[in-house]
C-alpha cells in the first residue's frame, strides 16, 4: 500500500471514529503517545488518555451533523499535508483546515498538528 493510501485510509478512519460514540477505537487512530496540536501555536495534547478527553469535550456527540472533505496535499515519508474542510450542520460553521499528519510504520497517527480558519470570520488571527 502506497503511503497516500495510507494517509486517506487514515483520514477516513478519523471522520468515521468521530462520528462513533466513545474513544476506545482511538488506538486505531493514535499511537499511545502521540500529540495532537489543535492549532500550531496550541500547547499538544499528549498521549492517548489525553486525547480521548479533549476527542469527547470537543464534539457534540456520535450524531453531530457536519459535512467533510479531504485532499492529500503532499506526502513526504511518514509525513503528509492533508487540505479539509468541514461545515457544521446545526450551526452553519464552515472550517478549513490544514492538517500535517505524521504516521508510523502501521499507520497510526504519532503526531497531529491543526492549522484551522474560519472562512466567514472577517477578523485576522
Amino acid at each position: 500500500m502506497s503511503q497516500h493510501t495510507t494517509v486517506q485510509t487514515w483520514i477516513r478512519t478519523y471522520e468515521r471514529l468521530w462520528r462513533t460514540p466513545g474513544t476506545d477505537a482511538l488506538t486505531d487512530l493514535f499511537t499511545t503517545d502521540a500529540t495532537y496540536k489543535t492549532s500550531p501555536w496550541a500547547a499538544p495534547i499528549v498521549g492517548l488518555p489525553a486525547l480521548a478527553e479533549f476527542w469527547e469535550s470537543h464534539r457534540d456527540g456520535p450524531d453531530e451533523s457536519f459535512t467533510m472533505s479531504a485532499e492529500v496535499v503532499a506526502v513526504e515519508g511518514p509525513t503528509a499535508v492533508v487540505r479539509v474542510s468541514v461545515e457544521y450542520g446545526g450551526s452553519g460553521d464552515r472550517w478549513l483546515d490544514l492538517w500535517i499528519i505524521e504516521l508510523d510504520d502501521d499507520g497510526r497517527c504519532t503526531a497531529f498538528e491543526e492549522w484551522p480558519i474560519a472562512p466567514d470570520r472577517t477578523e485576522s488571527q
